[in-house]
């Protein structure tokens, strides 16, 4: 039968010329433009037509309409709210769920605590009549069967956001986070009064996050999990800057209007054009008076919110009772894996909305440094730490931070917070989680007070007396939602529960719901005997907090996480770096991580055929002190499959005696002509023989190899192999001779092969002849010179070209001597002057003011010279 159907590609004829700005958008033209995608004939035709237009469009096929009317009237989909679909995990046929939980926790609560204390009894039972009642008991038994099996395949996982907030997962063993020790309310996590489906976000060691969710599907069933899919959306400023490219619209003037629209903290929701309506006075002005602005931000507000792209989602994952396809749409992701997991085609909160378990399966970098640091610590040591169960109060990893040695230590190595760090002088992971909690946007102006009160230097102030026993361990200072949550309580009587609704609705900014809850709130202290005014006071200091102040759970969690890495380091420095540098995934990280192993005297070595190992190593000890080595595969250009064919000859056989023995043992499919220059070029060599002359010699080297390797494949034997001869191999070509490469050849391969120079630094005999000239080394460079004039030097690293708003061209520039790095800001007026002497290797001596900016430190040049000009 024939149907006859519309080219739909909107709603509304009125849509058509925001779509054809979507198109212009998604092809990268402007709608000036004779030659580019468009719709064919009259664009705005391709919209949903009514029964009445698509009769009157076909008249003479009235029988295409009505089967296209019948199709329509078959498709029938139901989509049921409300209810709960959660999958089983392994529990007894003779069990519930909630039977089989409490017997778990029965368990774990006799392990956990030896102790014949009331406290963690009661509430423990208090938390499962919770789960009970919200019917979350499946929930529960699915992430602890996740930690079960991390822990039995040596995983390192941790529990971010407020489920380390109860004691069922603490005594599962699902999390290392005591909540009766850490003070954390279990109503943050689940609670009756909103009933929704609790958020166990789970961090994976980052390298075996994969490894995890295929044992999801392989336990649950392939057909019954998936990965979540996410859609890119145009927001507020994204949305104006495309619509002007597409208008064609000049650089500047959208610019201009992108950058009115004001910055909203995530935590207080997005901001959109309309709220930048409201909120910029000069966005509503420039909308007012300039036509083109207004069609600008006009066509903008219809595209806000569309979807540009859709991926999968860095971490959800969705798990079903049964086949996916009964609840919701699903799709093969577009690249990647084949084998890979099918993606839904719901976003995350659809997902949710339908009752489904969503889980966030997240890898966490430094889990996997954690993990390999401990590898290497037996390696070495013969000892297995357990960094889940090391002592709080370590003098040396308090001290380590104190000094502000925080590079590689999570969440503290940003420069502000190492600064905060070093003022605050922790002593507790109490300390470290109060921190992690402040340093944003929002609580962060609050720190100064935190660290003050802490040493004596400022007398402890509570909003109201009665309030001490709630934040006593901050200090008086309003650092975590749990706070909030247990103020409401103490002053006007809520449930905590009753709190939770309450946060929630603060942090929305829902104007109805926020008078609801204030009237409530002051309602509630009348009743407790406190006047309105005390009422009114605590009220208006909880409101902010509600939408900025941090979950304490996760704070602690983090904390956590940042204590043992501090822990580590501070106690095997070689050990913890080698880790940190086996997981950099870049040379700016590898070159950050040996600054500071050059500060922490920890040597490193360059790569070497008869030494490493594909990845960084921990070599063996001399004069005292283990270096570390470079990987073969961590020089560019060299893949670990070349690596690993080295490093079996080199297992096979022992060491290499002779270039010529290397090339006669190693497999010639291992031998690419630009992986070999590269691990001469970085020195991988040097111990056979001389970078210049090998580099010389190496097409022929590669020909002997291959040569050699036919003869061996076609069962040929040389002359030579017959003859059994001690000590190292003596055929193979002799290498002609070559002139040696200079110390600058060499510098400048280190640079561009293994991201640092290795062998000397070229700013070492500088910074000798200088001492007296440089204010101090880029290391010492820190937040408290802000805004003074300093003269330092540096080797140029790296280089981007910039524009000023009005068009005018400067440079940023990564200026690097023995001790770190720096950016440099070299703006217009000097840089016309100085654009010559501003080229990567060049040494360049700077007058410059320190500025701070967006957690970082900046010199502003104002007057540069190249080193060795008069």
């Amino acid at each position: 039968p024939v149907v006859a159907t519309n080219d739909l590609h909107y709603v509304k004829p009125d849509d058509a010329p925001f779509q054809d700005v979507l198109l212009c958008i998604g092809t990268n033209s402007t709608v000036q433009q004779k030659v580019r995608m468009k719709m064919s004939g009259d664009s705005s035709c391709y919209y949903l037509r009514s029964e009445d237009e698509m009769r009157a469009l076909f008249p003479d096929h009235p029988d295409a309409i009505d089967n296209t009317w019948r199709i329509a009237e078959m498709c029938d989909m139901k989509l049921e709210f409300g209810v709960v679909r959660l999958p089983r995990a392994g529990v007894p046929p003779e069990e519930t769920a909630d039977q089989h939980l409490a017997r778990l926790c029965g368990e774990g609560l006799a392990r956990r605590y030896s102790d014949a204390s009331r406290e963690p009894r009661d509430r423990l039972d208090y938390e499962l009549n919770v789960v009970r009642q919200t019917g979350f008991a499946d929930y529960i038994l699915v992430v602890h069967d996740f930690a079960r099996e991390a822990r039995e395949r040596g995983i390192l996982m941790a529990v971010r956001g407020s489920a380390a907030a109860s004691i069922i997962l603490y005594v599962l063993g699902v999390t290392e986070i005591d909540p009766l020790e850490h003070r954390l309310v279990f109503e943050r996590f689940l609670n009756v009064e909103r009933r929704e489906m609790p958020d166990v976000d789970l961090d994976f060691a980052e390298d075996r996050r994969d490894e995890m969710i295929h044992y999801a599907a392989e336990k649950y069933g392939h057909d019954r999990v998936a990965q979540i899919i996410t859609f890119g959306t145009l927001g507020a400023k994204a949305s104006i800057r495309d619509v002007g490219r597409a208008l064609g619209m000049s650089y500047a003037d959208v610019d201009r209007v992108a950058r009115l629209v004001p910055t909203m903290p995530a935590s207080f929701g997005t901001m959109t054009i309309e709220k930048a309506f409201e909120e910029g006075q000069e966005f509503k002005e420039l909308y007012e008076a300039d036509e083109q602005i207004a069609k600008l931000i006009d066509t903008a507000r219809e595209l806000e919110g569309v979807a540009r792209h859709a991926s999968t989602h860095a971490a959800g994952v969705v798990i079903a009772p049964e086949p996916l396809v009964n609840f919701l749409p699903l799709q093969r992701p577009s690249s990647g894996d084949p084998n890979s997991l099918p993606t839904t085609q719901f976003g995350m909160w659809d997902v949710a909305e339908l009752g489904l378990l969503k889980m966030d399966f997240l890898g966490l970098t430094n889990l996997t440094i954690l993990g390999t640091a401990v590898q290497v610590i037996e390696q070495v040591h013969g000892t297995k730490l357990d960094v889940s169960h090391l002592p709080d109060g370590d003098s040396r990893t308090y001290d380590m931070l104190a000094r502000g040695e925080t590079f590689g230590v999570f969440q503290l190595e940003s420069g502000g917070m190492t600064r905060y760090v070093q003022e605050l002088r922790p002593s507790s992971i109490k300390d470290l989680a109060a921190m992690v909690a402040l340093y944003r946007p929002g609580p962060m102006q609050h720190i100064p007070t935190y660290i003050h009160a802490k040493h004596g230097l400022e007398k402890v102030h509570y909003p109201h007396p009665d309030l001490s026993e709630v934040l006593d361990e901050t200090y008086g200072v309003i650092v975590y939602q749990d706070q909030v949550l247990l103020i409401a309580q103490k002053f006007a009587g809520y449930s905590l529960g009753q709190a939770d609704v309450m946060r929630k609705a603060m942090g929305k900014k829902v104007r109805a719901m926020m008078r609801a809850e204030e009237e409530r709130f002051l309602k509630g202290s009348a009743d407790k005997g406190y006047t309105n005014e005390e009422a009114k006071q605590i009220y208006d200091l909880i409101e902010p907090f509600a939408g900025y102040a941090f979950n304490k759970a996760h704070a602690v969690s983090y904390g956590t996480i940042a204590y043992q890495t501090a822990y580590l380091k501070a106690n095997y420095p070689a050990e913890y770096m080698t880790a940190v540098m086996m997981m950099a995934g870049g040379q700016q990280r590898v070159a950050e991580a040996y600054a500071e192993c050059v500060r922490a005297g920890i040597p490193v070595e360059p790569p070497d055929v008869n030494r490493s190992a594909a990845n960084f190593s921990l070599g063996s000890a001399e004069d005292g002190k283990q270096p570390i080595r470079f990987g073969l595969a961590c020089v560019k250009n060299v893949g670990e499959g070349i690596a690993r064919g080295i490093i079996e000859a080199r297992g096979a056989g022992g060491p290499f005696q002779t270039i010529q023995d290397f090339f006669e043992r190693v497999d010639s499919g291992h031998l690419n002509k630009r992986a070999l220059e590269s691990l001469v070029k970085a020195g991988a060599f040097d111990t056979l023989t001389e970078r210049a002359a090998l580099l010389a010699n190496l097409d022929r080297l590669i020909g002997y190899a291959q040569k050699e390797q036919k003869q061996r494949e076609s069962g040929q034997t040389s002359l030579f192999d017959l003859i059994a001869v001690d000590g190292p191999p003596v055929h193979g070509p002799e290498l002609e001779p070559a002139p040696e490469a200079t110390q600058q050849q060499k510098l400048t391969w280190e640079k561009e092969l293994l991201g640092i120079y290795l062998s000397e630094h070229p700013f070492a005999h500088v910074a000798q002849e200088l001492r007296g000239v440089l204010s101090c080394g880029l290391v010492e460079i820190n937040a408290e010179l802000s805004g003074r004039d300093l003269v330092v030097g540096g080797v140029v690293s790296g280089m981007r070209s910039l524009s000023t708003r009005d068009g005018r061209a400067f440079l940023a520039a990564e200026l690097e001597d023995i001790t770190g790095s720096v950016e440099v800001t070299v703006w217009p007026e000097i840089w016309e002057q100085t654009r010559e002497m501003w080229q990567p290797g060049h040494i360049v001596v700077v007058n410059a003011r320190v500025k701070a900016r967006d957690d970082r430190l900046q010199l502003s040049v104002q007057k540069a010279s190249l080193y060795g000009d008069p």
